[in-house]
This record gives C-alpha cells, sequence and structure tokens, in this order.
C-alpha cells in the first residue's frame, strides 16, 4: 500500500464520527484546482510510512479512534485496497473512502463485501463540462454515473461533493448537477480554497459567499439535504 502520510485525529473528515486519515498516492485525474499535486504525482518509491507502522498505529488507537478515512489520490488505484479495509474492519474500526468514482465495478466489490461504511464521491461538474474540469477534455462520463447509480441505491451511507470554482462552474452546471443527482443522500457544495500549490498553471478564483448561498437555493428544489461545507 502506497501510503504518503497520515493525519492522526480529524473530527471533520468521517460526519459524526473520530477518525484518522490516510493518505494513497497516485490519481487517474488531473483537476487544475487540484490544492495537492504531491500526492497525484507521487511515484512508487515515495512512501511516508509502511503498511506495518500505519497498523502499528491504530492498535494505539483502539478505543480512542471510531473509524479511518482512506483519501488520496485516488484510492481506487491500489491493487490491494480490499485487503487494507478488510484488516481494518478486523481491528474494529469503520472505514470512509473518498473516490473520484472513476471505478464503479471496485466500488461494487467494496460495497456487495461490506469493506466500506461510508463512501464521498467526488462530482466534478456536470456532466457537459465534466472532461474540462478534471483535465481530460474528452473523457466519458460512463463509469462515473454508473458510480453514481450504485451509491444512490442506499447500500452504504455516502454523499457527493463539488469544489466550485469560478473558471469552472456556471449556474447552468449547478442546475445540472442539481437534475443529475436529485433525491441524493446528501450533497455538499464546497469553495474552491487556493493553497499556493495547485496542480493547474492558471489563475483560479473562488466565488463568494452571498454566489455559494445562491447555488445552494437553486440545488434545494432537486436535493434536500444540501450544505455548504467550508
Amino acid at each position: 500500500m502506497h501510503i504518503l502520510g497520515i493525519q492522526k485525529m480529524t473530527l471533520l473528515d468521517y460526519p459524526g464520527k473520530v477518525a484518522c486519515t490516510v493518505f494513497l498516492g497516485g490519481c487517474n485525474f488531473r483537476c487544475p484546482f487540484c490544492h495537492n499535486p504531491d500526492l497525484v504525482f507521487a511515484s512508487a518509491s515515495d512512501q511516508g510510512i509502511t503498511e506495518q507502522e500505519f497498523f502499528e498505529f491504530l492498535l494505539q488507537r483502539k478505543g480512542l479512534l471510531d473509524g479511518v478515512c482512506i483519501t488520496g489520490g485516488e484510492p481506487m488505484l491500489e491493487k490491494d485496497l480490499d485487503l487494507f479495509m478488510k484488516r481494518i474492519r478486523e481491528m474494529g474500526f469503520l472505514v470512509k473512502l473518498d473516490t473520484n468514482g472513476s471505478f464503479p465495478d471496485r466500488l461494487k466489490h467494496l460495497v456487495d463485501n461490506r469493506l466500506v461504511d461510508y463512501v464521498a464521491m467526488d462530482i466534478k461538474n456536470s456532466r457537459e463540462h465534466y472532461g474540462k474540469t478534471l483535465g481530460i477534455p474528452l473523457y466519458d462520463t460512463t463509469k462515473i454515473e454508473q458510480s453514481v447509480a450504485l451509491l444512490m441505491e442506499g447500500s452504504v451511507p455516502y454523499e457527493f461533493r463539488t469544489t466550485l470554482v469560478q473558471e469552472f462552474h456556471t449556474s447552468d452546471d449547478i442546475k445540472s448537477m442539481g437534475r443529475w443527482l436529485q433525491g441524493c443522500q446528501a450533497y455538499f457544495l464546497q469553495n474552491f480554497v487556493d493553497s499556493g500549490n495547485l496542480l493547474g498553471k492558471e489563475s483560479m478564483t473562488a466565488f463568494s459567499k452571498d454566489e455559494m448561498e445562491s447555488f445552494k437555493n437553486q440545488l434545494k428544489s432537486y436535493i434536500e439535504a444540501i450544505s455548504i461545507r467550508g
């Protein structure tokens, strides 16, 4: 397992739980507004901690942590992710997975085998502008749509979330995403924050608080559980 780092405790990453967050390297997307390109372009030789060190840490946190958040990069690029998650759950911890949704078959395997307790899936944009937003202009959204449909079956608790950037998202995009995700369990809008270490070279801009509230109000007719995060 390609573990690049660990946040030893978080009250934010796993809703309602005390958790740690483990960061896995590598991603198949190239979103220009990504704030952590070091994870995206991590090579196999980059290593933060070993699996043994991670599980030794977890052993010491029994009774203190409820769960483990697995994020990236894109965690489902790891071929042994299911075994990693199984071992975490066998230790008595809940598992939350962050994913871009591009591997619906692997996601289904994790859900069907009860290896994941909560899924947070990024929705990059409306289907019409998906490829532009993730840096792959001709990207086929079929697999993304399959992952959305799988989660909306409700077999596992989930949330969808979108980071909004002025250069990539319009009011029409917001409405299109609302129609697409209509009736979902939870949807979070996240405003873009410039970390100073973005993957893209071009300048990017956050929306104002009033604009974010306007987008939220536009979505209320499609999604009851709509919130602004951050």
